[in-house]
Parts: structure tokens; C-alpha cells; sequence
């Protein structure tokens, strides 16, 4: 309110009903500002919120408002990352735009096969159908497509603890373990 009261003559500082006129012009004017930002950021995949459901219908994919946003964002980048020819590096920008992140693609052209390999973050990624749908919508079909996940093996743990007293003396949780 003190911004736009500032562009007017002194003398109506003291006017009650100027006052409420600039007070509720304000509150409008920055509800105004809030909500033009809000259809902004619809524009973007990675701000949108509730124009997913647009960037959905616009790459043919259907509305799944049960999926969290992260999951329908990664969805929707690896859409547009797909488009063109089917390349080695196509194959890892898709697989790459979902939230397990790093992943190699082995290539085993003899044998017409596409490994794609997760070596950025332990385990399996929690939108695994998703990734493999959208490799399978971009790698032809006489191709078999394979996935490989990294873990913590018995003997990685073994290297670093002598026994199981050892590793339950050292205090990490499994999480903490996945880290180490």
C-alpha cells in the first residue's frame, strides 16, 4: 500500500477513503501479480502444477493426477527429449530425464540388444514402468531393451565390515549404507 500512496500528492495522505481505495486497489493489483506469475509458470514443465494436465494432452499422454508431480514431470520431459532419431545418446537423455539420473547404455548390435544400465543411484527407480514405456515408444522393435540396477553387494560390505558386528558397531542406517 506504501508504494502506490507514494505516486500521490501529499495532501491525500490524511483522506480515510483514498486511503481504503489505495489499500484495496493494492491487494488487487498484487493478487493480480501472484496469479500472472502462477499462469507462467504453467509454461514450463518443471514449474507447472496444474497445467500438466495441457503439457499431458499435448504429448498424448494420459492425465494421471494419482502420480506425483515429479513422476508426471519426468514423464513429460522424457516425451519431448524423445522426438527424432533413435540414437545411443537419445536413448541415455531420455532414460536420464527421470529421477534416477545417471544411467550408460550398453549397445550389443550382434545380438540386437539395448542394455540401459542405472549407475547414478543405487536401487531401482520408484517410476520404473514409466522409463520403460517411454524407451520402448522410441527404441524400435526388433530391438530388446535390458536394464541393469547397481547395488551394495554382500561383497562391497564385506570389504569394508570383517562381520555383521562390525557394521551394526559402525551406526549407519541402510540408507547411509547406499551412500558409502
Amino acid at each position: 500500500m506504501r508504494e502506490m500512496s507514494d505516486y500521490l500528492p501529499k495532501y491525500y495522505e490524511d483522506i480515510r477513503e483514498v486511503n481504503a481505495i489505495i489499500k484495496a486497489e493494492s491487494e488487487a493489483f498484487e493478487q493480480f501479480n501472484e496469479d500472472a506469475a502462477d499462469v507462467l509458470a504453467q509454461f514450463y514443465i518443471d514449474t507447472a502444477t496444474w497445467g500438466l494436465a495441457f503439457w499431458e494432452w499435448l504429448c498424448g499422454i494420459p492425465v494421471n493426477e494419482s502420480k506425483p508431480i515429479n513422476q508426471r514431470r519426468e514423464l513429460l520431459r522424457s516425451k519431448l527429449r524423445g522426438i527424432g532419431t533413435v540414437t545411443v545418446g537419445m536413448i541415455k537423455n531420455v532414460a536420464e530425464s527421470y529421477a534416477n539420473g545417471e544411467v550408460e547404455i550398453i549397445e550389443d548390435s550382434p545380438n540386437y540388444t539395448i542394455t540401459v544400465k542405472f549407475v547414478g543411484k543405487l536401487g531401482v527407480p520408484a517410476n520404473l514402468a514409466d522409463i520403460q514405456q517411454a524407451l520402448r515408444d522410441i527404441i524400435p522393435a526388433h530391438l530388446i531393451v535390458g536394464f541393469e540396477f547397481t547395488y551394495v553387494t554382500y561383497n562391497q560390505l564385506r570389504e569394508k565390515y570383517v562381520n555383521y558386528d562390525a557394521l551394526k558397531a559402525s551406526g549407519l542406517t541402510y540408507a547411509e549404507l547406499l551412500i558409502t
